[in-house]
């Protein structure tokens, strides 16, 4: 590891708690606060980490893989995207059933990481059924409402405000140059399409762009520092945004496309600029209607088309009017696709971690049972679904024994054979403060409560103590036997006490070497939706 940083980059991303809220990161000091002479008066790496001493007394201590991690940026550049042409899809489009995007948190996510870096994706048997696509939408973020309204059906009108609403070809284009912000996602569900033509084609328009850069790259800088005026204007209506047609940021990388032939106004300026400016736009016109870079495909009922409204341009082909085509649209924007996908991500992560664990140190001894550790939790997570049990109920049978895995501060171990050894290993405590990174209090509080029930029951129901296996009631004592007749009224008193007491019956029965239980796949769509 190295200090050869910037201090005051360095210090301004301390992560402590002093310097930033543990609740939600958010920093605690202006920048202004640090002293004009910060400097580092010691440092020394220890366990991975780097410790600092400042010069004016704090100390900081930064993990050593956040410092030598690479800077990454928004993921709306072409440095993040996958550029692409038509061939690229010989093998199918980027797509997922409904049902399974709905159900499985790492199909949901394939499917934004798609429009995120292909810039599209379809869902496929999707409820035919009006106002479907807002309720596609609000699966990863938020309808954005235009003078369309929250929605707006794409069918022959007969007193059409836009050439969408006729039957006529569309050539490549994004919609609503003339906004500002422009819509950054679209949204198309096909709800009928029995006409003979009417197919949807797709153009990246950054790989047009791209292509543009490296064939014309005069062109390509015209585009990129000319302010074109888009307009649309109705009896309602009257808007306007001078944009480039192409937008790079400060390190030149294509950031945004507004490519619309229908919404350009006149353009003003010196004959000569006005000159380079049509020879640029032409050519640029010229590559995105070059055969290779469009892929056609027909949306079918149920199909509904995702894509980056900021990148991607959308045609259509004439179709006529021998049958009926309908399709349902909104708006909505990527920052929230990109939110929710970082979400799904964690949440990913945070399921295959516990999976991990079922199948490495859960295949470890339970206490003398026998059962495993995860043959133990997979059995009283399987008895509390099939009592009926609500999920969150469901969650914390399946998990009250992670805490056995993990010692006091959190960190990965086998802790069980201390409890067998006489020592309490507050598993209980352990578990549920871990378990707190993704879950709230309705999961981590029956697990945290658990061996509290155990203790309870016992000193209410003699007949339950009574069926303790032997290794039940040795680890019964070492956490402090029944409780007193005080203590067992105050918890049961608890709030969370009947959720516990319920989980904890479900614990004492799970222990039947050779059960037939689901494997721990079958309770992640039910953990992902409980997750934080």
């Amino acid at each position: 590891m190295t200090t050869e940083l910037p201090p005051y980059w360095l210090r301004d991303n301390c992560p402590c708690a002093e310097c930033r809220d543990p609740r939600n990161g958010q920093k605690l000091f202006q920048i202004t606060d640090l002293p004009d002479d910060l400097s580092i008066a010691a440092q020394a790496e220890l366990d991975g980490h780097l410790e600092v001493l400042w010069s004016d007394g704090h100390r900081s201590r930064y993990p050593g893989d956040w410092l030598a991690r690479e800077a990454d940026g928004d993921g709306r550049t072409e440095a993040d995207m996958r550029l692409w042409v038509a061939a690229d899809f010989a093998r199918g489009l980027p797509e997922a059933r409904w049902p399974a995007y709905l159900a499985d948190p790492a199909e949901r996510a394939a499917v934004l990481a798609a429009v995120r870096r292909s810039g599209f994706a379809v869902l496929r048997d999707v409820p035919v059924r009006e106002r479907q696509v807002l309720e596609v939408a609000e699966t990863f973020g938020y309808v954005r409402v235009t003078n369309y309204g929250e929605l707006f059906d794409v069918r022959v009108e007969p007193d059409p405000n836009n050439l969408a609403f006729t039957s006529a070809a569309i050539a490549p284009h994004t919609d609503n140059p003339y906004r500002d912000p422009v819509p950054t996602l679209q949204l198309l569900h096909c709800l009928e399409n029995s006409a003979t033509g009417g197919d949807s084609g797709l153009v990246d328009g950054f790989r047009a762009a791209a292509q543009l850069r490296a064939e014309a790259p005069g062109h390509f800088a015209v585009l990129t520092r000319t302010p074109v005026p888009f307009v649309f204007r109705d009896r309602a209506t009257d808007l306007r945004a001078d944009r480039p047609l192409i937008e790079v940021d400060p390190l030149g990388r294509i950031r945004e496309v507004r490519f619309n032939n229908r919404s350009i106004a006149t353009l003003r300026g010196p004959a000569a600029e006005l000159e380079a400016f049509y020879a640029a736009y032409r050519a640029f016109a010229a590559i995105t209607l070059r055969p290779e870079l469009r892929l056609e495909f027909r949306l079918d009922p149920g199909d509904c088309l995702i894509f980056d409204n900021t990148r991607l341009m959308h045609a259509r082909t004439a179709f006529a009017q021998d049958g009926r085509r309908h399709l349902q649209g909104c708006y909505a924007d990527v920052d929230s696709l990109a939110s929710a996908l970082a979400v799904l991500d964690r949440r990913v992560a945070a399921l295959d971690e516990l999976e991990a664990l079922f199948a490495g140190e859960g295949a470890g001894e339970y206490l003398g049972e026998a059962v495993t550790m995860a043959e133990h939790m997979l059995q009283a997570g399987a008895l509390a679904e099939a009592a009926g049990a609500a999920p969150h109920l469901v969650a914390a049978a399946l998990l009250h024994d992670v805490g056995h895995f993990f010692d006091e501060h959190g960190q990965e171990a086998l802790h069980g054979g201390d409890l067998m050894r006489g020592r309490d290993n507050r598993h209980s405590d352990t578990g549920a403060d871990r378990l707190a990174r993704w879950f709230g209090p309705e999961v981590t509080g029956p697990v945290r409560l658990h061996v509290a029930a155990k203790r309870y029951l016992c000193a209410v129901e003699p007949d339950y103590r009574a069926r303790l296996s032997e290794a039940s009631e040795y680890t019964l004592r070492v956490q402090g036997g029944p409780m007193s007749e005080q203590d067992a009224a105050a918890f049961a008193a608890h709030p969370g006490a009947e959720d516990a007491v319920a989980v904890r019956r479900w614990d004492e029965q799970a222990k039947e070497a050779g059960a037939a239980t689901p494997d721990f796949a079958h309770f992640r769509p039910l953990l992902a939706s409980l997750m934080n």
